[in-house]
């Protein structure tokens, strides 16, 4: 093999080599920053991963939040109306928004016992907005069973 053939071939080896690590490592971050949306249903059902990082959404149901004496904590239930409701556990500052019967969106965690541990909690800000994930559900209260 003539010596400008070899290192040709070797310069090539090694783009493609190089360009293989780039694209695993861009795939590799973008599975770990990855938050996927569950809705009230899929996480009931089961379909929602436990102990990965995810966002899910839905209506906080009336009378359903309670806080824990003087500190952050607050518990409440999201439902999306149709049978599926889940636990939400938060501690830290709500928005100013948040109240029940309004639509909010909360990424955390599923823990074992199917307590979504919220890291965030995200509230709508008017009477029109809807996330974009919910969107396809029907969450209108009238619809209610």
């Amino acid at each position: 093999m003539q010596r400008t053939r070899r290192n040709r071939l070797i310069t090539v080896a090694f783009l493609f080599a190089g360009a293989t690590l780039t694209v695993g490592l861009l795939l590799l971050a973008a599975n770990e920053n990855l938050n996927l949306f569950y809705p009230p249903e899929k996480v009931v059902n089961g379909e929602a991963p436990t102990g990965t990082g995810i966002r899910a959404g839905g209506m906080v149901v009336e009378g359903s939040v309670q806080r824990t004496g003087d500190d952050l904590d607050v518990e409440f239930v999201l439902t999306d109306y149709q049978g599926s409701d889940f636990t939400v556990v938060y501690s830290g500052i709500l928005p100013d928004l948040f109240r029940e019967g309004q639509g909010v969106l909360v990424q955390g965690q599923l823990d074992a016992s199917r307590v979504f541990r919220a890291e965030q909690v995200l509230a709508k800000h008017d009477e029109s907005y809807m996330p974009p994930e919910l969107a396809d559900l029907d969450l209108d209260r009238g619809s209610a069973p």
